[in-house]
């Protein structure tokens, strides 16, 4: 549940009874005060001693529930830990690992938040990611890159010096000297200038954690009570798609907390999108290769779910019917059409369906190489299709011995890139079962590549145990790199740094005399504001017959389209991008004797590895 957050910096008697308000107001989801329970500002650089206790407040104010439920520590961000004054930056350095120790002490691992001032942070990084072992929140400024070169803006404080600075910039150092540290998550402070768009695209692929939004932006409307500019309430439904908090700061009145929380839900989470793939988010799996093993009904289920997917293929079967046979032949012509790589069938109910709907007769072999599906396909023969027009072939569609050869071959062979289960191989070999004149669907696939910078799944990746692959190793050998593998993922915390170019494509039937299904091609990306690059996304689009497509392409995605994530093929280093450079990539599609595999490597801005050379970590084997 999304949470709203009240930060208040009273005294303690006032900070207890507003605790009590709140925790008497019956809200759903409401999150409670953010305080800092820590140390006053006078402590910051008397010497320490060793028998001087500076803590301010007792741990005994609340109790341990209490702490755990209701609060946020914040530490001192007055603090310099990389002062070029040694005794500053020593004493600095004590004070915030006592103020780190006390945190822990009251929230144990909950969330510690610290303002970041500067792009002088290495040092605070590294005490701050070696000491906190709850997530730590960088609260920083959402400020234009352009416009924060101000000298002076009236909605950051005088003192702060991220005045002049790019915050993106002073964030990635920070979170770059912690190593992408998993527990590093963003509380994003709104200001009066409403960044561009492509910078706000950009810290959609940062691990924000919270919003926070000064009590200064919000108006008064005609009823008094608070509200958000439309520009405001428009940057914040962006962020939405995350499990985000709100934090709202500043000195709030005595109802103040109700009438904001109110607001909060009724105009900022009323707005939320309900994501039937909610919980998938940024989720890794290792791609399908169903020409190596055979699936179970679990994931056939899945795939035949799609309310979209097969609609399509029933369309595309009807247009290939009515061209093939014309009105006055119905009664004479019968189309023989063959579904190849079957499964329990879906592609054999849209052929059927197509053939009443055309009102044109056809004959339907059912080509099947996995023996337990077999099972099921027989019974419907049996049971569901006896129409004696039907005729099932369990074998590999590219070593089968057909009675005649087909007017339309069927297939769903596509995987997330187009051609990463093999569909060129395997449409290849069966084509010898189709008419010189015979139709394919689909008839062409593309595959498409850009950049992407996303924390969250390079992250992911990395803490990855090896024995996620267990299924795989008893079948080829790996070096257990999980950055040199491919993913499947359903992208949503993620930048995209540029746009998506196409990379390969395939074609069928294929009547070259020799088919040569490997590939090479190098793309460029430009990049619009610095960022960092975690890896490639990639995408397929295909037409199935003439004018008849789907697409998992971000630009064209086919509406309803359920049955395919995008694919990952990540960096095994992150590279630092600024505005202005070229993002330049080779990639191969490799094809031997009895497995294929993609290569990739970058050759700006920075030269990289060419990433599972001969396929040792991410084989697709035939």
């Amino acid at each position: 549940m999304i949470s709203f957050v009240a930060l208040y910096q009273e005294t303690v008697p006032d900070l207890v009874q507003t605790l009590k308000e709140v925790r008497g107001f019956s809200y759903d989801g409401l999150a409670v005060p953010l305080v800092n329970p820590l140390f006053p500002r006078e402590f910051l650089y008397e010497p320490l001693k060793s028998n001087q206790i500076v803590f301010s407040r007792s741990d005994l104010l609340f109790s341990p529930e209490d702490w755990l439920s209701y609060f946020i520590s914040v530490l001192n961000s007055n603090i310099d830990c990389d002062s070029k004054n040694e005794n500053v930056r020593r004493q600095s350095e004590a004070k915030l690992k006592q103020e780190i120790a006390f945190s822990e002490h009251v929230i144990q691992s909950g969330h510690t938040m610290i303002k970041l001032k500067s792009s002088d942070c290495t040092n605070l990084a590294r005490i701050v990611s070696t000491n906190v072992k709850g997530t730590i929140l960088i609260h920083i400024p959402m400020i234009s890159k352009d416009l924060s070169k101000q000298t002076f803006r009236r909605d950051i404080d005088e003192d702060d010096l991220t005045q002049g600075e790019d915050t993106w910039n002073m964030w990635n150092k920070f979170r770059m000297v912690a190593d992408f540290h998993p527990r590093i998550k963003l509380a994003l402070e709104l200001c009066d200038d409403i960044p561009s768009q492509n910078e706000v695209w950009r810290w959609l692929g940062e691990p924000v954690e919270c919003i926070v939004i000064p009590h200064t932006l919000f108006r008064k409307n005609k009823d008094g009570n608070p509200v958000l500019s439309s520009a405001h309430l428009n940057l914040i439904k962006d962020f939405l798609q995350n499990n985000i908090h709100f934090i709202i700061t500043g000195n709030i009145d005595d109802h103040g907390t109700k009438l904001y929380a109110e607001y909060i839900k009724k105009f900022v989470l009323s707005n939320q999108i309900t994501d039937q793939m909610k919980g998938l988010d940024d989720v890794l799996e290792i791609p399908l290769q169903p020409l190596f093993d055979n699936l179970d009904c679990y994931t056939y289920e899945v795939f035949e779910r799609d309310p979209v997917k097969y609609k399509y293929y029933q369309n595309a079967i009807e247009a290939a019917l009515i061209d093939k046979v014309p009105d006055n032949e119905i009664n004479k012509k019968t189309i023989i059409v063959m579904v190849v790589g079957a499964g329990r069938g879906p592609l054999v109910r849209a052929a059927i369906n197509a053939s009443i709907n055309s009102k044109r007769k056809i004959k339907i072999f059912i080509v099947e190489k996995n023996p337990n599906v077999i099972v099921t396909l027989k019974a419907l023969v049996e049971e569901i299709w006896p129409s004696g027009d039907i005729e099932l072939f369990h074998n590999d569609m590219r070593d089968l011995q057909l009675p005649q050869k087909a007017d339309i071959l069927v297939s769903e062979l596509l995987g997330s890139f187009g051609d990463n289960e093999l569909s060129p191989e395997c449409l290849d070999g069966a084509q010898k079962h189709l008419k010189k004149d015979g139709i394919s669907i689909p008839c062409k696939y593309t595959s498409y590549l850009n950049p992407i910078m996303s924390s969250k799944i390079y992250n992911n990746i990395r803490s990855i145990l090896l024995e996620k692959f267990s299924a795989f190793k008893d079948k080829y050998p790996t070096t257990g790199n999980n950055f040199e593998s491919t993913f499947v993922v359903y992208l949503k915390n993620v930048f995209h740094i540029d746009e998506p170019r196409s990379l390969f494509e395939f074609k069928h039937p294929n009547r070259r005399k020799t088919t040569e299904n490997s590939r090479y091609k190098a793309l460029k990306f430009n990049v619009w504001n610095d960022c960092v690059l975690h890896g490639f996304a990639g995408y397929f689009d295909t037409v199935l017959y003439k004018d008849i497509k789907l697409s998992i392409h971000p630009k064209d995605h086919t509406q309803g389209l359920l049955s395919w994530f995008p694919c990952f093929f990540p960096l095994t280093e992150p590279q630092l991008c600024s505005a202005g450079d070229t993002i330049e990539v080779e990639f191969r599609r490799c094809v031997s004797s009895f497995k294929v595999w993609y290569e990739w490597n970058t050759i700006s801005p920075k030269v990289s590895i060419v990433h599972n050379r001969n396929g040792i970590v991410c084989p697709i084997y035939k």
